[in-house]
This record gives C-alpha cells, sequence and structure tokens, in this order.
C-alpha cells in the first residue's frame, strides 16, 4: 500500500498525459507545423462508399495463357519443332496447338513438360483425341493466382487511392478474390471507382505494317482498337511484348511545350531504357504502339533511336485525364481487372445521427454507472467514478495517439469497457467490505481487499484479452473495430483500477488516518 513519489508521479503523469492526448479531438491545431493526432471517424459514423470489388479471373488466366503461349513457341522453335494454330481459350483455361507431324507429338509433349511453373502441377500437357496437343491449367493453380493477385492489388489500390487526397481509407481482403475498401467522407466514389476499375497495364509494342493484316492478321499479330474510335479503326499489334509498363519509375502530367496540350510524361528504369533503346534503334522508320489495357492510346512513327529512357504520351488529353494517367502509371498496374460486385453510400446525415446515438448511448451508460457506484460504496466509489473517467480519457488518448478509426461498434466497445472496469472495482470494494466484516484494522483491510481482489481481475481481463485479440485476428470490418477497442480498454482498465483507485484511496488514508473505513 505505499506509494513513493516517483510512482505517485508516474501513474499522476499517464493521466495527464492521456488528457492532453485527447485534445485534438475537441480542439484545432493551434500550430500547424506540429503532429495534431485525433481519431478519425469510420464510414458508418461519417459517412463515405463502401466498394466490394472482384478480381477477373477470366482475365488472370488468359494472361498467364498468353505468357505460356510465348515460351511454348520459344521452346518449340529451340528444339527445331514445328507447330501449328496454338490458340488459348481462357473458358476452359487451356492453351492448344497442332504439332507439324504426328511423329513430332512426343517430342512436343517432352519440350512442353518442361516449362517452367510458378507453383508444382500448374499445368498438365495432354495429347487429345484428334491428334492436338493441350496445356491445361489446374484449378488449384488458377486459384493461387487470384490469391497473389488480390495481396498485390491491395497495396496497388491503397497507393491511387492516397494519390487522391481521400482520408482513413479501409482496404481489406474478403475471401480468395475480393477485396473492400471503405471511404469515409467521399459520398460521390465515381471518380475513384473509374481509378481503381482500370487496370493501367501499358506496353510497348510494334505495328505490323503490312497492309492484308488489317483485316485478317496472322497468329501472333491482334487487331487492337484506338482508345479514341475517332482516331481510325483498330490497329495490325504484335503479340509480343517489346517493352513493359512494369519497368516505368516515374510519370507526371504536363503540358507539351510545342503544342499546348495535355501530355504524360514518362521515364524508365535501368532495365526498361535498355529495352527501349534497342527496340527503337533497330525499328527506326515503323511504328510503335503505346498499348493502355488493349487500347492504343497512340501509334508514333520512330524517327530517331531513344536513348534516354524518357518519353511522352499526347492523346487528347485533358488536365484530368492527363493527371489520373499518369497516377495510374505512377502507382503500377493491376495484375488483373476489378470489377465492382456492390457498392454502397452512406449519407452524412445518417453518419451524425449514428455518432449522436452512440455518444448519447455511452453518456448515459457513464451517468448510471456513476450513480451506482456513488450510491453503494460511498467515498470509495467516487473514487472508482475517477478511475473510471480516467479509463475513458486514457482509452481515446491511445486511440487518438495511433490515429484509429473510430465506428460504431468501437464506441459500443468503449460501453463494454466501462461495465468491465466497474466490475473490477466491485470486486475490490466487495472485498474490503468482507476484511471490514470479519474485524480486521481499516489499513489491513485496504491492503488484504485489493491483494485479494488482484488475481481475479488479472485473470478475468486476461481471458478477456484472449478472446478480443482472436477476434482482431481473424474479424474483419466492424468486429475488428470493437475487438481493439475492447483491448485497449482492458489494459486501461488495468491500469485505472490496480493503480490509480488504489491510490486515491492510499492518499486518503495517509491524510485522515481512519479509525474505520466508510464502506
Amino acid at each position: 500500500m505505499y506509494y513513493s513519489r516517483l510512482k505517485m508521479a508516474s501513474v499522476l503523469g499517464v493521466c495527464l498525459l492521456g488528457l492532453l492526448l485527447c485534445l485534438p479531438n475537441g480542439l484545432r491545431n493551434p500550430f500547424p507545423s506540429m503532429p495534431w493526432r485525433q481519431i478519425h471517424l469510420g464510414l458508418d459514423l461519417r459517412g463515405g462508399s463502401y466498394l466490394l470489388m472482384q478480381v477477373d479471373l477470366k482475365s488472370l488466366t488468359h494472361d498467364r495463357l498468353q505468357s505460356l503461349a510465348d515460351s511454348t513457341r520459344e521452346s518449340l522453335i529451340k528444339a527445331q519443332l514445328g507447330y501449328r494454330n496454338i490458340v488459348t481459350d481462357a473458358n476452359k483455361a487451356s492453351l492448344s496447338f497442332t504439332p507439324r507431324t504426328p511423329d513430332e507429338a512426343d517430342a512436343d509433349i517432352a519440350v512442353l513438360q518442361k516449362l517452367p511453373q510458378t507453383i508444382p502441377h500448374e499445368f498438365a500437357v495432354q495429347k487429345q483425341a484428334d491428334g492436338s496437343i493441350a496445356l491445361t491449367l489446374a484449378p488449384e493453380a488458377i486459384t493461387a493466382r487470384a490469391r497473389d493477385a488480390i495481396t498485390q492489388s491491395i497495396e496497388i489500390v491503397r497507393r491511387r487511392i492516397d494519390a487522391t487526397g481521400a482520408v482513413d481509407p479501409e482496404i481489406t481482403r474478403q475471401g480468395d478474390d475480393r477485396i473492400v475498401v471503405e471511404l469515409p467522407g467521399v459520398s460521390d466514389p465515381e471518380r475513384i471507382k473509374s481509378l481503381l476499375g482500370t487496370t493501367a497495364k501499358m506496353t510497348f509494342r510494334l505495328v505490323d505494317s503490312n497492309p492484308l493484316h488489317t483485316s485478317a492478321p496472322p497468329p501472333g499479330v491482334s487487331l487492337v482498337p484506338m482508345s479514341n474510335p475517332a482516331e481510325g479503326s483498330p490497329l495490325p499489334v504484335y503479340d509480343h511484348v517489346d517493352v513493359d509498363g512494369t519497368d516505368l519509375t516515374n510519370a507526371g502530367a504536363a503540358v507539351d511545350s510545342q503544342t499546348g496540350e495535355w501530355a504524360v510524361s514518362f521515364s524508365f528504369d535501368s532495365v526498361g531504357t535498355h529495352a527501349f533503346s534497342t527496340i527503337t534503334q533497330a525499328n527506326v522508320g515503323k511504328r510503335f504502339a503505346i498499348v493502355l489495357d488493349n487500347k492504343v492510346i497512340e501509334a508514333p512513327v520512330i524517327r530517331t533511336p531513344i536513348t534516354g529512357g524518357r518519353g511522352q504520351i499526347t492523346g487528347g488529353f485533358d488536365a484530368q485525364r492527363a493527371t489520373d494517367l499518369a497516377l495510374l502509371l505512377r502507382a503500377g498496374a493491376l495484375p488483373a481487372p476489378l470489377a465492382v460486385v456492390e457498392q454502397r453510400t452512406i449519407g452524412p446525415s445518417l453518419g451524425a445521427d449514428s455518432i449522436r446515438a452512440g455518444i448519447l448511448s455511452l453518456a448515459c451508460g457513464l451517468v448510471l454507472v456513476i450513480i451506482f457506484m456513488a450510491l453503494f460504496y460511498g467515498r470509495f466509489g467516487w473514487y472508482a467514478n475517477i478511475a473510471l473517467v480516467a479509463n475513458l480519457i486514457l482509452m481515446i488518448a491511445i486511440l487518438s495517439l495511433f490515429e484509429a478509426t473510430l465506428t460504431l461498434p468501437g464506441m459500443a466497445g468503449m460501453l463494454l469497457t466501462l461495465g468491465m472496469a466497474v466490475d473490477a472495482n466491485i470486486l475490490i470494494n466487495e472485498r474490503i467490505r468482507e476484511e471490514v466484516a470479519q474485524g480486521r484494522t481499516a489499513l489491513a483491510a485496504l491492503q488484504a481487499g485489493f491483494e485479494r481482489a488482484t488475481s481475479t481481475i488479472i485473470d478475468s481481463n486476461a481471458t478477456a484479452l484472449l478472446a478480443h485479440v482472436m477476434l482482431f485476428v481473424f474479424g474483419t470490418g466492424p468486429v475488428r473495430g470493437f475487438a481493439l477497442t475492447i483491448t485497449i480498454g482492458i489494459a486501461t482498465t488495468l491500469f485505472t483500477t490496480l493503480l490509480l483507485s488504489r491510490l486515491l484511496m492510499v492518499r486518503w488514508y495517509a491524510r485522515t488516518r481512519p479509525s474505520s473505513l466508510p464502506v
């Protein structure tokens, strides 16, 4: 029951620090240059938009099959084996071709079985009844690629949203192929939805100059439409990617000094610079298409080799479109398109109603608990009430320090924490009553009451902590917010109950030296 000056100063200092950390939630920052941390309101309190997006498995499968088709061509040519009509079918997740002669079928299969696989048993190679050879992706491989795509997409989506200036976005995975995006304060999500729905996969490919291929392209050449249909009919573009947009290091919107139009300037890393330099040196006089999401932005003629690793895209952009394209290129391309499966918008008025309801319930619960403790335990009840208010302040302070997002379930967690804190104080006061009833002196009753109640308080809070940690680890969205608030509340409850309320009782006893306790 002894408190040294250092211990007493530490307990009071923590409470004072908590009070200071709470101030930013009710005051404006008087010093803009200093950090001013505060709690952010979640979607259900502030209003905003909710998007549920799903990765396009068909597109993901198509891209993998195209990569396997390129590898198949290179491997067969290297092994001096012929082939005809390589065809990919994303619906069946397969690639098929006809050997040059039936005698080469076994050799073709042996070559394809040596192709590198991203995961074990990714695909199977079989000879079909009609003599063709099929390479089929395993369903487990497609699921694994979807999981990897979602992991990559979450980071890219986060970078894109951060670049728009949206505050406190919540981006989480749902299942193997979905992403949940919550945007508090964004009541019109159309621009962000268009940014997230754009794959922004940029490639640089040569244009087939044979005029006969504009209507009937041969294998390895595809008709790619123009991004602006008014600029002409689709161009025959080679499927082989000469320079990949993943090698871009920076992109920005700027006004072209010669034409006065908006353009997007870009720069490559060392790999992209070398590839861009090599392809432009070898193909002077040919058209080089800039393809974004399977649409040709422009296809200029290579006048001179470009060796500096820098370039510019012009295509009738306005300021917003050029800025958005530069943003997409900087954030990186999505591994596959994301389609909006569900969209909800919560109005600010509904959020304001939720805030009022949450604050009212929290205030009513706090007042009722204070009245109960004061009536049942007198002076010690008021000490418990002081610790209770300090508990609430410390919870808000910790949430502010980490700039946590508060949701309606989080406010419910605060109210539940106050109830748990009261339970701890009731245990202590009842133990003190029992010790007094057994005839102990005032100081002995205080000490025995705290000692015998402490183990029970720690045990009950430890089991609650484990349960809510599991909720936080395995839960999503509002469930995590609720669990986080309770977890923080358990820590502050132990501090205020076992240290602050004991300090108040000890100081009162040391000052008054009563012969009996007011219990």
